[in-house]
Order: structure tokens, then sequence, then C-alpha cells
């Protein structure tokens, strides 16, 4: 068997039917900055970015047609805290948002909406624990003990589970066993080989 590739995700590309649209949901709705704009192939692209290393984690690209259904399942975030995560809540029910579905995993509490053309997206937060993905409403308007605590009585009892530090060692450790875990090249010109 070959070794796994070495590398690392960098960004994914969304086709668009109406550009100004998805570049102002990704830009004023989930912080987003426009990186670049490019004329490829024919189609005008936005290239968008929160990391200062990757020039675009999403890019916007014209080609769906008007009302044709999401192939993506979800595209998700990683949200620093719940905190944040509350504050973001009432932030997209302020912006008018579809489908939003809070949800507790056991392993993250998320926040799921729609983006202006159905494409489905997962605000979470990990929590302390590792369990085998469960799905239940998740109360917002609960205090965080109480999120807390029915978490922590809904991870306990499913077998399976574990502290994250614990799951994090026992994955790390699998990853390289298996040679897949992530590797990605320094992101400079210095080591470009000259020809």
């Amino acid at each position: 068997m070959n070794p796994a590739p070495r590398m690392t995700f960098s960004h994914m590309g969304l086709y668009v039917w109406n550009m100004p649209t998805m570049v102002q949901f990704y830009s004023a709705v989930l912080g987003f900055s426009i990186t670049d704009r490019a004329n490829i192939c024919g189609v005008d692209a936005v290239f968008l970015s929160r990391s200062p290393d990757e020039h675009h984690q999403i890019v916007l690209v014209p080609g769906r047609a008007p009302g044709r259904p999401s192939t993506i399942s979800q595209i998700s975030f990683r949200v620093v805290s719940l905190a944040e995560l509350r504050r973001l809540h009432v932030e997209v029910e302020a912006a008018g948002v579809a489908g939003i579905n809070p949800t507790n995993h056991g392993g993250s509490w998320s926040i799921y909406f729609l983006d202006p053309q159905g494409n489905r997206i997962e605000l979470s937060v990990p929590t302390p624990w590792y369990v085998p993905p469960i799905s239940i409403p998740l109360d917002m308007a609960s205090s965080d003990e109480e999120i807390y605590r029915l978490t922590e009585s809904t991870v306990v009892s499913t077998p399976g589970q574990m502290r994250r530090a614990e799951w994090h060692a026992y994955h790390h450790d699998r990853l390289v066993q298996e040679g897949t875990i992530e590797q990605c090249a320094p992101m400079t010109a210095e080591k470009l080989p000259h020809g």
C-alpha cells in the first residue's frame, strides 16, 4: 500500500448563482475577508479567507444554476467558546438566516443554518469530551451550567466516551501509526526549486 499523501486541508470552492449575495453573507455574517478577485477560465471568482496563512479558505465561483439544491452536507467552522457560539446564534437570528438548528452532539455544541443558496453551515465549539456523535436539541436559553450538566450526563451514559485529551492522544497516535496525519509545507518561497 502506498503511503498517504503528505498534505493538509487548505480550502474549498462553492459554485454560486448570485455572487453579491454570497460575498455579503460570507463577509458580513461569517467574517471572511475578500483576499482576491480573478477571472479564471472566463468566470469571475472571489477568494475569501480568515487565516493569515491561507490566501483563500473559500472560493466562490459562478456556475450553479439558480434554485438548484446544494450538494454539500455541511461547511463547518470551529468557534472559540460557548459564549461566542451564543453571540453568533443571536447574530444569525438577527440576520434572518434560514434553517437555524442548535444541536448538542455531546462532543460539541453546534448551531446549523443555511447560507443564502441553501448550503448548510455549522458553527461548533468542542466540549471536554469525546463521544460517538449524538444529536439532541441544544437549548440556547439554558445557562452554561445547565448545558454542561446535561451534556455531561448524556456523555457519561454513552458507550465509548472519554475525555477529549485522552481521545486526542489516541487519535494522534493512530493517525501517526497509519501514516495519515496532516502534513503541510512551510508557506515560504525560499525553498522553491530554481530552474
